[in-house]
C-alpha cells in the first residue's frame, strides 16, 4: 500500500471519528469534496505541507499522526540535544550580570577587555551563516555572559555603549542560530533580549531587526497569524520610515519582512497574497540594486530568487520551483543560504519523484552544512519521502543519508 493510501485511510479515519461528512470536512478545509474522496482512496496525494498542517489542525491530530511517523515535531529532545547548545539555552536562560546587580563586587573592566571581546564577536555571524553551530554555541555563551558583564562594569558611557551594541547584535545572532536549530523558546528569548537592548540605544533599525528574529520563531512554530502580525506591523513602519529616510539598511529589513510575509502567506495556501509580497520584496532589492547582509538578513536579488523557489515549493508547483531554481546563481551567498536553497530544490524534485537528482541535491547541502541540513525539518522530510518512493530497495546512498538524518524506518 503507497504512503498515499495510508494517509488516505488515517484522514478518513480521523474526519469519520469526528463525524464528519466529506462535504463537511471539505468545507473546513477549503477544498471540493472530490478533492477529499480522492484524497481519502489514495488516489490523489498531498505534496504541500501547508495543506497537510491545515488537514491535521481540522481533525485535531498532528501531521506526524497522519503520516504515520513516530516523531510528534522535529525540535530536538533534551537527551538529544548536544552538550553546547544546552550550554548557550542556559545562557540565555539565567542572568549573568544578577551577582554585580545585587552586591557591590565590581571587578576591574579595560578597554583592552572590550577589544578582546570585539575580536571575539566578529567571528558570530560568520559561522551562524556557515552553520558551524555546535563550534559556535559555547563561543556565544561565554561572549552573552561577558558581555553582560560589561554593560554593567564599562567605566566609561562610551565603553558601555559599545558592550551594548555587541550584546544586542549576540543576542540578534543567537537567536537567528536557534530558530535555523528549531530551538524556539530560546531563540524567542535572544530576540527578545536584542529587541530590549537595541530600544535601550536608541537603534531602531535593530529593534526591527529583533522582530525579524521573532517573525521567524513564529514561521518555525508554524504560528502564520502571528508571524503574520509582527511582520506587517515592522514592514508598515519601516515603509513610513523610509518615506522619509530610504537608507539602505532600512530597505534590506522592508525587503525581508516582506519575504517573511511572502512564507507565512504560502503556507495559508494564500497565493495571490504570497505573490504579492515577493513582488515588493523583488521591488525593494532592485532598488537596493546589490546582495547585502544587514543585520544578518543576506537580502538582496539573489535571496529574493531564492524565496521564490522555495514559495512555488510551499505552494506546491514544483513544475514552477524547478523552473526558476535554473536561473538562480547562490554562489554568491553564504553556505546557509546555498544549502537552504537546495533543500528546497530537493523538496520539488521528490515532488515530481526524481529520487537521483533531490539525493543530489541533499547531498550537495550536506556537504555545504551539514548541522544545518541533517536537522533540518524539510530535509528530513524529504529524505524520508525519498525513502518510501524507493520502496523495499532504497539504493544504497540514500539508506546511508537516511541513517545519516536519523530518519531510517
Amino acid at each position: 500500500m503507497t504512503n498515499a493510501h495510508l494517509i488516505g485511510e488515517r484522514i478518513a479515519h480521523h474526519r469519520k471519528r469526528l463525524g464528519l461528512s466529506q462535504v463537511e470536512f471539505a468545507g473546513l478545509v477549503g477544498r471540493s469534496e472530490s478533492w477529499v474522496s480522492q484524497v481519502e482512496r489514495g488516489v490523489r496525494s498531498i505534496d504541500r505541507l501547508s495543506v497537510l498542517q491545515k488537514v491535521a489542525d481540522v481533525l485535531s491530530v498532528s501531521v506526524a499522526e497522519l503520516r504515520g511517523t513516530s516523531e510528534p515535531d522535529e525540535s530536538p529532545t533534551v537527551e538529544e540535544r548536544p552538550e553546547a547548545f544546552e550550554t548557550l539555552r542556559l545562557a540565555l536562560t539565567g542572568h549573568p550580570a544578577l551577582r554585580v546587580i545585587l552586591t557591590d563586587e565590581r571587578a576591574p573592566f579595560t578597554p583592552k577587555r572590550l577589544d578582546e571581546l570585539r575580536k571575539q564577536h566578529a567571528t558570530v555571524w560568520p559561522m551562524v551563516h556557515s552553520s558551524r553551530y555546535t563550534e559556535l554555541a559555547p563561543i556565544m555563551a561565554e561572549l552573552i555572559e561577558d558581555l553582560e558583564l560589561a554593560v554593567r562594569l564599562a567605566p566609561s558611557n562610551e565603553l558601555r555603549k559599545d558592550a551594548q551594541t555587541l550584546l544586542a547584535n549576540t543576542y540578534q545572532a543567537a537567536a537567528a542560530m536557534m530558530a535555523k536549530l528549531s530551538e524556539n523558546d530560546a531563540a524567542w528569548i535572544a530576540a527578545d533580549r536584542a529587541a530590549h537592548m537595541a530600544e535601550m540605544l536608541e537603534w531602531p533599525l535593530a529593534v526591527a531587526a529583533s522582530l525579524f528574529r521573532m517573525a521567524h520563531v513564529f514561521l518555525s512554530l508554524r504560528q502564520v497569524s502571528q508571524a503574520q502580525k509582527v511582520a506587517s506591523t515592522a514592514a508598515d513602519a519601516l515603509e513610513a520610515r523610509i518615506k522619509a529616510n530610504p537608507e539602505t539598511e532600512a530597505l534590506s529589513l522592508y525587503g525581508a519582512f516582506h519575504l517573511v510575509l511572502a512564507v507565512a502567506a504560502a503556507r495559508d495556501n494564500e497565493r495571490a497574497q504570497a505573490h504579492k509580497h515577493l513582488d515588493t520584496a523583488l521591488q525593494t532589492a532592485q532598488r537596493i540594486g546589490e546582495d547585502r547582509n544587514d543585520f544578518g538578513t543576506e537580502f538582496g536579488p539573489t535571496n529574493v530568487s531564492i524565496h521564490a523557489v522555495s514559495i512555488a515549493v510551499e505552494l506546491g508547483d514544483a513544475g514552477q520551483a524547478l523552473d526558476l531554481a535554473r536561473t538562480v546563481d547562490t554562489s554568491g551567498m553564504s553556505p546557509e543560504r546555498q544549502a537552504r536553497f537546495l533543500i528546497d530544490l530537493a523538496q520539488a524534485q521528490g515532488m515530481r519523484r526524481q529520487i537521483g537528482e533531490a539525493l543530489h541535491s541533499l547531498e550537495e547541502a550536506e556537504q555545504l552544512t551539514p548541522e544545518q541540513t541533517r536537522t533540518h525539518q524539510v530535509a528530513r522530510m524529504v529524505v524520508r519521502d525519498l525513502m518510501q518512493l524507493s520502496g523495499a530497495r532504497p539504493r544504497p546512498e540514500l539508506r546511508e543519508l537516511a541513517e545519516r538524518f536519523g530518519v531510517l524506518p
